[in-house]
């Protein structure tokens, strides 16, 4: 059975999609950029503040599935500019420290400018 997962903690879909959808014990978010929940604005001028933003709502989109971090298996991450990787690394590292499979690719653009975009899949207990 498909559930489609929303939260007002994390920023509402900019097109025809859901924050999340959830398919038995699996959770597979849509990609997150630096959008404040609340305004709908970019959030940051940085890579480290833009990466923040995106992790905190990654983090309600998970919390409202009922799952976590500690949950994720795999993560598909997207930057503007691969010069800002280790910068990066180093917030993301932060909200996932379990270390599950992952990709990480520069774009060419992403919505709005933004510099990271990250999507994940989890389980759901």
């Amino acid at each position: 059975m498909l559930e489609k997962i929303s939260t007002p903690n994390a920023p509402k879909a900019i097109g025809p999609y859901s924050q999340a959808v959830k398919v038995g014990n699996m959770l597979y978010t849509s990609g997150q950029i630096a959008l404040d929940p609340v305004s709908g604005n970019l959030s940051g001028d940085d890579i480290a503040a833009q990466t923040e933003r995106v992790m905190q709502n990654l983090s309600a989109v998970l919390k409202e599935a009922g799952t976590s971090f500690d949950n994720v298996i795999k993560t598909t991450c997207f930057l503007a500019d691969i010069a800002d990787f280790s910068a990066f690394n180093e917030v993301y590292g932060k909200y996932i420290t379990s270390a599950p499979a992952r990709s990480c690719v520069a774009v060419k653009d992403l919505p709005k400018g933004a510099l990271v975009e990250v999507e994940v899949i989890a389980t759901v207990e």
